[in-house]
């Protein structure tokens, strides 16, 4: 069976700005100035939630950064699981263009590196859970993206073929993702990189959910 495998953030739903309002609710605990901007600083957000709390400790001059990280992750975690979709939208066509490869007989999957708790409440609150198949996080698996394991366990969770599966991301982890696993990969530009993220050499990218379907029939057509 065909399937498209979607990465969650930054693919399916900009979370940034409630994940940078976690990171910066660590800081202010901490009573640093230093704050993460919900626009300028979007991109960080994507990479994760030590990322995030990497850069407010540079900016802060934090002595030993590495060692703050790790005591405020788990509470950055319970921030972002607290107010996990306050400012989190689906990007636009997001949720008609899968109905729409669903109707055409695609199987449909998430794989994030987000905790997998965390994208299953998140898809609950955004109402799009009964759209996927499968959903495989950062920490249902021993590893996570780019290793090729997380990829083929929500394509053979989905009932599909990992042989006949694509995968739409957004960063340089889906691509080496898509790579490793050894299949066609659609990276959007509609995320805070832009066209940028096209430097990667994706098989193929899209500025519009609009154009899903038919891109999908494309690289991957049904089997008769």
């Amino acid at each position: 069976m065909e399937t498209v495998v979607f990465d969650l953030d930054g693919t399916l739903a900009d979370t940034s700005a409630d994940l940078l309002a976690a990171a910066n609710a660590c800081f202010a605990e901490r009573g640093l100035e230093a704050r993460l901007d919900p626009e300028a600083d979007a991109l960080i957000a994507f990479h994760g939630g030590r990322a995030m709390l990497r850069e407010g400790f540079e900016r802060a001059g934090i002595a030993d950064i590495e060692a703050a990280i790790e005591e405020d992750f788990e509470a950055l975690l319970g921030h972002y699981d607290q107010h996990i979709c306050v400012h989190t939208q689906l990007y636009p066509g997001a949720r008609a263009a899968i109905e729409a490869l669903r109707a055409a007989g695609y199987k449909t999957a998430i794989c994030t590196n987000k905790p997998e708790a965390l994208a299953v409440k998140l898809v609950a609150e955004l109402g799009i859970a009964p759209l996927f198949d499968a959903l495989i996080g950062a920490d249902t698996l021993p590893t996570r993206k780019p290793d090729p394991a997380p990829y083929i366990a929500s394509v053979v969770q989905a009932g599909g073929d990992v042989g006949r599966s694509i995968l739409i991301g957004d960063t340089v982890t889906d691509r080496k993702t898509a790579e490793a696993v050894g299949v066609p990969c659609v990276l959007v530009t509609f995320g805070p990189e832009g066209e940028e993220i096209l430097r990667l050499k994706p098989e193929a990218s899209m500025a519009s959910y609009a154009i899903l379907p038919n891109l999908v029939a494309q690289l991957l057509p049904k089997l008769a």
